[in-house]
């Protein structure tokens, strides 16, 4: 099954892939510290691989920050509950992830991480409701996420490219 190309998980930093950061280094220095301190950092912007590649970035800076790493899904079209559940059940190192929304979130609850969304806006509307969910059960999740519009969950901030 190819992931990359239905949505899904897929490297932090891809091979031969290369861009230019679309942030000073201030600007990437704000955005570490919002994910440390905060627990939901939206990157948005009109295009999608200035967003990708500055959340990507972020992961990759971060990763080592949390016990348990980070998750990056990217989603490339529409993404329920089942859709977003599956995904985290591909991410390296959750081999033992449980099946099925509810045992997902249980199994989150007790993690240390970062959950990177790429592609926030195709996140349906129950999707977001089980991510409202997860912050409330998961002290120790951050979610960062890069879309066109900030997602709408609790304590979000949103940094505009």
């Amino acid at each position: 099954m190819d992931t990359h190309a239905m949505g899904g998980i897929v490297p932090m930093r891809e091979p031969g892939r290369a861009g230019t950061l679309p942030a000073t280094s201030d600007e990437l220095s704000g955005l570490l510290t919002a994910v440390r301190r905060g627990r939901v950092l939206t990157v948005t912007g009109r295009f999608r691989e200035p967003r990708s590649l500055l959340v990507r970035e972020i992961a990759e800076r971060l990763a080592s920050n949390f016990r348990d790493g980070a998750a990056v899904v990217r989603i490339d079209r529409s993404c329920g509950v089942r859709e977003l559940t599956a995904a985290l059940d591909c991410v390296p190192g959750t081999a033992f992830l449980p099946r099925g929304a509810a045992s997902t979130l249980s199994w989150l609850a007790e993690r240390d991480m970062l959950l990177v969304l790429d592609g926030g806006e195709s996140l349906t509307p129950q999707a977001l409701a089980w991510l409202r969910e997860l912050l409330a059960a998961a002290p120790g999740v951050r979610i960062l996420t890069s879309g066109r519009w900030p997602l709408g969950l609790p304590g979000e901030r949103v940094h505009r490219l």
